[in-house]
């Protein structure tokens, strides 16, 4: 091979290349969106199943911050659990929490919801009241 004909497969393989990266980002950010989703459902299977087998009112509360968004899934009152900086759990007695998500600002996705809690009934698994949770990737894409 001549110093022109491996420059001309360099050059080729460079512009496939370029090509090819943003399709790669935008899979990457659907990825990481619908594996937020995925893991969002099944904490909300999760917060209603627990609800029921406990026979004891189960939260899912979200909290959206200047350092991120995160969601707990907890017992007790709204304002009884919240998050701290790092997304862990902070609650205040009797409020237990089972679980937090942390979404940091700078991460791939965001959290939001209209509702700062729900409550999940303990005898029928109704929750109360219903809310919007939108998940959101760095490129816009959305999952409601």
């Amino acid at each position: 091979m001549t110093l022109v004909e491996t420059s001309v497969v360099a050059s080729v393989l460079a512009v496939v290349t370029g090509l090819a990266v943003p399709s790669f980002q935008d899979a990457l950010q659907r990825c990481h969106l619908e594996g937020a989703a995925n893991q969002l459902e099944t904490d909300i299977h999760y917060t209603r199943t627990m609800a029921v087998a406990r026979n004891v009112p189960m939260r899912v509360s979200v909290e959206v911050g200047t350092g991120g968004s995160c969601y707990i899934i907890h017992t007790g009152a709204a304002s009884e659990c919240s998050c701290a900086g790092t997304g862990a759990a902070v609650c205040q007695a009797p409020a237990q929490a089972e679980r937090s998500v942390f979404f940091p600002a700078d991460g791939p996705v965001s959290l939001k919801s209209n509702s700062r809690s729900m409550v999940f009934d303990s005898l029928k698994g109704t929750s109360t009241p219903t809310a919007t949770m939108q998940l959101t990737a760095r490129n816009g894409m959305t999952v409601r």
